[in-house]
Formats: structure tokens, sequence, C-alpha cells
């Protein structure tokens, strides 16, 4: 069944690669108008994020931001799979990157200084990586969780690698970036997702207790590598820019529990409070609770 419906919809989405931005986006609004009008997809989910998020505002500015926010993720639908065919012209016309992120990327390549970036579930993540690719002299890598449907899987990295980035998967990280230690590598931790509770950093994340994958902060210390924040603003519908800045550098000898995690989270967290339209409301974030060999923390 995994291949079958593979190959049935195979077409269906090069077909939706191939269509010119114009009618991709009338595509997305139909997209959006079943996705939110008729199927209601995750609406109580989303709601419920936002309104535990967001507890000054009015209920009316909550349903505002609902919708906008269902109209960018059918939007980022058909933006990842764009990919597929976007020339790489185009990609950097529509993904663009901050001069001052450009003379922060190649400032460590001039040192041949590898480095770990991190980032949230925030504007489009798949084009920033391939701006980045196109762009900077690192070798990106970027971690990720394989899907169960390997033919889907074998699609997600091909879209995901058109332009030279390499995957990591999740299991594989510290092994990987040892190996990768002998060149100029940037890799790429997209943070925000939903760890098991016993093996998280718990902390204040938009109003609530949040588990927070602790790898970032403990890869980094082993590796001993800059730590980079990197930022995907929407400026428009189609258009993003990418922006980055030092997070935290080496060494990390003094550096104290969670204060990594901490920092990299709070810059997420003021990016949603900025637009909070753009990050991904649709996940079940909240749905741990802090074990109670942990509430004295």
């Amino acid at each position: 069944m995994a291949k079958l419906s593979y190959y049935i919809a195979l077409p269906f989405i090069y077909l939706l690669s191939l269509l010119p931005f114009p009618v991709l986006y009338l595509v997305s609004d139909g997209f959006y108008f079943v996705l939110y009008h008729l199927i209601g997809y995750r609406k109580k989910v989303v709601f419920a994020n936002l309104r535990n998020s967001f507890p000054d505002k009015s209920d009316a500015e909550i349903k505002a931001i609902q919708k906008r926010f269902y109209k960018y993720f059918c939007d980022l639908f058909i933006e990842t799979f764009k990919t597929l065919t976007i020339s790489p012209k185009a990609m950097l016309k529509h993904c663009g990157m901050d001069p001052a992120a450009q003379q922060l990327f190649d400032g460590f390549a001039a040192e041949n200084k590898s480095i770990i970036i991190v980032m949230g579930h925030y504007g489009n993540w798949e084009w920033a990586g391939n701006t980045f690719s196109l762009l900077c002299k690192h070798q990106l890598y970027v971690i990720y969780h394989p899907l169960s449907n390997q033919y889907f899987n074998n699609l997600i990295i091909k879209m995901r690698t058109r332009f030279g980035t390499k995957l990591i998967a999740m299991r594989d990280t510290f092994r990987e970036m040892v190996l990768n230690r002998s060149h100029l590598s940037a890799t790429a931790f997209i943070a925000d997702q939903t760890p098991a509770p016993d093996k998280a950093y718990w902390m204040d994340f938009l109003n609530q207790d949040t588990p927070v994958f602790p790898g970032t902060e403990k890869i980094s210390q082993k590796m001993n590598y800059p730590i980079v924040y990197v930022s995907i603003k929407k400026i428009k519908r189609g258009y993003y820019t990418l922006s980055a800045d030092i997070l935290k550098l080496p060494p990390y000898n003094t550096t104290q529990e969670g204060e990594i995690t901490e920092a990299h989270t709070k810059r997420l967290e003021t990016d949603i409070k900025e637009n909070p339209d753009t990050w991904l409301w649709t996940h079940r974030r909240w749905k741990h609770q802090r074990p109670e060999k942990q509430l004295s923390k």
C-alpha cells in the first residue's frame, strides 16, 4: 500500500511543482478552503495552542491568527513540493539571505570554522536550507526524522538535497558530526519538536511549561562549535529572507545546564510573538506534563 499510494500521488506532486507561482497560490487557496472550512484539520489543536500561548489576546484575535496560519500552512505545503523543479535563480529570488547573515557565514568560512545552526519550524525552513546551500561555503547537513513510508521518505530526501544539502538521521547525529569534522560544515538542528518528557529540558515557552530537546546544547558542547540562530521571515506571500546571528561561542566549559537550550528557545519565542502566523501550530506541542522527578527543578 505504501508503494501504491506513492506512485498514485507522484504525478500530481510533480504537476503541482511545475505550476507557475500565481497558479500555485490559487491551488493553495483551494487547499485552504477545504482544510480550514470543510475538513477543519486540527482546528481545535491550533486554537488551543494559540489560546494558551497568547492569554492576553481576545478570541477574535486568536481566530484571526488561526486563519492566517492556515493560509500560510497551505502555502508552505505547496512551496515545499515546488522545490522538486524550481531553478536555483528562482529559489534565491523567493528566499534570499540578509547581507549581514551572508557576512556572518562567510566570516566563519574564512576562519575554516564549522558551525551549528539552530532554528524552529518558522517561516519556510525547507527553502532556507536550499538558500544556504546555494550561497554559503559550508556543507550544510540537516538533522531529520526519516518517514516510515520509504518511498515518500526518498522523495523528501530528493527535494531537500537538490541544491547540495545533505541529511543526517537524528539517531546518527553525533556519530556523523564526528565523521564530518575534517571538512567545513554547518549542521542544522530544528529544535522545537516534542521530545520524550523524561529526556527533555523543561522550561517556560509561550506561557506554558514545555519540554525542549537538549540535544543541540549537548552536541555543541561536545563538538565545541559556534552556535548560530537562524530565522526565516516571511516578507510577503511566496517571499522569505534568512537572517542569522551568533547565539553562543565556545568554549562552553563554564556554560550552565540549560543555558544554550533556553537561549535558542527564547529567540524562537521572540520570533513567534513578532509574527505568530508562520509557526507550526498544528503540532501537539504541549501534550506532555513534566515528570514528577523534575517538578522541583
